[in-house]
């Protein structure tokens, strides 16, 4: 088991435009043409948009790891390109050698993009905020569904259930016709097509997702639902170019839900690769009255952050 002293929960580089989101943190990396990023998966973990103040020792590497493989396979799909430039570790953090060692499995160097601001969700089955509203109204992010389904069915094709991007706080699930409606309205996005992009994105997204879940099931997961981000690339000078690139991670216990199909069965919650253990850690505070879902987060026992990171490693060595 790594020690918590071994994680890394921020970063400070030599490198300038420093942005820290949930998980990662992302600075420019000067002089390279096309512009670039560097992207580094911190050992952060967040639940309910909400960062954790315990890191989770590791993480960061797992994910990378879970992702790169999956930008491989998404080549080879020759859907939609991707941002991975190269996984080294940049020559302005090389001459630290414990900062070089720490950042070594946990960066990817990415084609700068203008990111498009909605979080492209597929879902396969009727689970977590699915499962929720589909209880109270019969529908998933205002698409409407068969009557009669149980928690964790699966649906009788994949669903796209786009949510806003929020930089603070809790994203919003949105329904397609809002998402192609909010793109058509801002003028940045209504310049690249608008409500024919957010279409585009759409076809993308349940492809991906379909051809991700084949693949998954092939190794014996089921793979419930995703999100994706895309973004358009930037050009010499910094502006959006009409090249459209498939961002951040892609297909990572945090950004979907994985299952054991050896152990699926419907109506109830499903066992998982993810952060399940966190969040029903978190449900069992609230529902104590110590938590109320905003920030700051509560600090995790150990045993919460070794049955979450044991979850991560098997999927990663399932996986990859």
């Amino acid at each position: 088991m790594m020690l918590a002293a071994d994680a890394v929960f921020s970063t400070d580089l030599p490198l300038p435009g420093r942005r820290q989101g949930k998980v990662r943190d992302v600075y420019g990396l000067p002089g390279r043409t096309p512009p670039a990023l560097l992207v580094v998966a911190t050992d952060r973990v967040s639940a309910f948009d909400v960062v954790m103040p315990t890191p989770m020792p590791g993480k960061g590497r797992l994910l990378t790891q879970v992702s790169l493989g999956w930008f491989h396979w998404l080549r080879e799909q020759r859907l939609v390109a991707d941002h991975v430039l190269s996984t080294d570790v940049p020559a302005e953090c090389l001459q630290d050698r414990a900062l070089a060692a720490s950042l070594a499995g946990r960066v990817m160097q990415c084609r700068a993009a203008r990111v498009i601001p909605i979080e492209c969700v597929a879902r396969g089955y009727l689970a977590g905020s699915g499962w929720a509203e589909y209880q109270r109204h019969g529908t998933a992010c205002g698409i409407a569904l068969p009557k009669g389904l149980r928690q964790c069915d699966q649906l009788p094709e994949p669903i796209f259930t786009p949510a806003t991007k929020a930089e603070e706080g809790h994203d919003e699930n949105i329904s397609p016709t809002q998402a192609q409606e909010s793109l058509e309205r801002d003028p940045v996005w209504s310049r690249f097509g608008g409500r024919a992009l957010a279409q585009r994105l759409e076809r993308i997204t349940i492809d991906l997702y379909a051809r991700a879940a084949a693949h998954a099931r092939s190794r014996g997961v089921i793979l419930a639902d995703t999100k994706f981000e895309f973004g358009l690339a930037l050009d010499g000078q910094g502006q959006p170019t009409d090249e459209l690139l498939i961002v951040d991670e892609v297909l990572t216990p945090d950004s979907s839900r994985y299952w054991p199909a050896d152990r699926y069965e419907p109506g109830r919650d499903q066992p998982s690769f993810d952060k399940q253990v966190l969040r029903n850690w978190l449900l069992d505070e609230v529902a104590a009255g110590r938590w109320n879902k905003e920030a700051p987060g509560p600090a995790l026992p150990e045993s919460v952050v070794e049955l979450t990171l044991e979850r991560y490693r098997e999927i990663a060595r399932i996986l990859t």
